[in-house]
């Protein structure tokens, strides 16, 4: 039923306490989003979960396996790609897959198959003699999640996969990711592109390595946020914020990008409260539109109500 199964992992470096007590289970052939600041604790736990850490206390299944207990195991049945696509620039296409083909002790008529399997997928078909270092980063990025899970793993890591990545490149190989989970792969990818969480199955948020909010999408947006949210534009978004904040009929405030979302409260009775707060500081309402939550709003909220305790 669980690819991964995870009971009190806890590690402590000295006197920091890097991830605390945490606990989740990931259903198999799911994808599932692992969602934290930086410092959160996002890597810690992953470099537990791939046996390459051992925990301080606490223990995870992976695949069946104990990292504790069977970190050897662990690495062998799991694939793993990091933000820097984990290839050697210097070598070529073929080269690359033929190395990570024999790490996980693939030889002959299997490695050639697979080989075949990988070059498609990254749509290098025909292009195995060309040097990494000189593919685009789209296509660098397929091959990298193609060596991964060369040797068909039940699960793949997935730590920042599309970083730096274009907007297309980062749609196409999200449509791989499905593929690899209605293969039956289980995928846990960590993210800071929050709009690309939407696409995970189910989701935790893990923050100064606390585990602070978990569900799908629909039920992180429903069960963490119950304020109304109005999307603000004005001809000075800090000044703004400045004042909102300070408002009645305000809950929470942040800046997203040209744009405020603000929280509002029970006292909120429409746009003109927030025209008439507005006018006082000579800020002119673009705009003032009701919206539905984003995983950004929910992380936002969380963060700030964590800082509050």
């Amino acid at each position: 039923m669980y690819s991964i199964e995870v009971k009190g992992l806890t590690k402590i470096f000295g006197n920091f306490t890097a991830v605390d007590n945490v606990y989740f289970d990931v259903r198999k052939g799911e994808i599932f989003g692992f969602l934290g600041a930086n410092g959160a604790g996002k890597s810690t736990t992953i470099r537990m979960l791939c046996g390459i850490l051992v925990p301080t206390s606490g223990d995870a299944l992976v695949d069946g396996f104990s990292v504790k207990n069977q970190p050897d195991k662990v690495k062998l049945s799991i694939g793993y790609m990091s933000q820097r696509f984990s290839l050697y620039n210097d070598l070529t296409v073929e080269e690359n897959i033929n190395f990570y083909g024999g790490v996980y002790g693939l030889y002959g008529r299997e490695l050639d198959e697979r080989k075949d399997w990988v070059l498609k997928t990254a749509d290098l078909v025909g292009r195995k003699d060309v040097l990494t270092s000189s593919l685009p980063g789209g296509i660098k990025q397929r091959l990298a999640i193609g060596t991964a899970v060369i040797h068909r793993p039940g699960i793949v890591f997935l730590d920042e996969p599309t970083s730096g990545v274009d907007p297309v490149s980062r749609r196409n190989f999200w449509e791989l990711i499905n593929e690899l989970s209605a293969s039956g792969i289980t995928v846990l990818v960590t993210t800071h592109y929050l709009e690309e969480a939407e696409f995970c199955n189910n989701i935790i948020m893990i923050n100064a390595g606390k585990i602070i909010a978990e569900g799908n999408p629909k039920e992180l947006k429903t069960n963490y946020i119950k304020s109304t949210i109005i999307e603000i534009e004005a001809d000075n978004a800090v000044s703004a914020l400045e004042i909102l904040e300070k408002q009645k009929f305000t809950d929470d405030i942040s800046i997203f990008g040209n744009y405020l979302h603000l929280h509002v409260n029970e006292f909120y009775s429409g746009r003109e409260q927030i025209q008439a707060a507005l006018n006082n500081a000579s800020i002119q309402l673009l705009r003032a539109d009701k919206i539905v939550p984003t995983l950004e709003d929910v992380f936002i909220h969380l963060l700030e109500k964590e800082k509050d305790k």
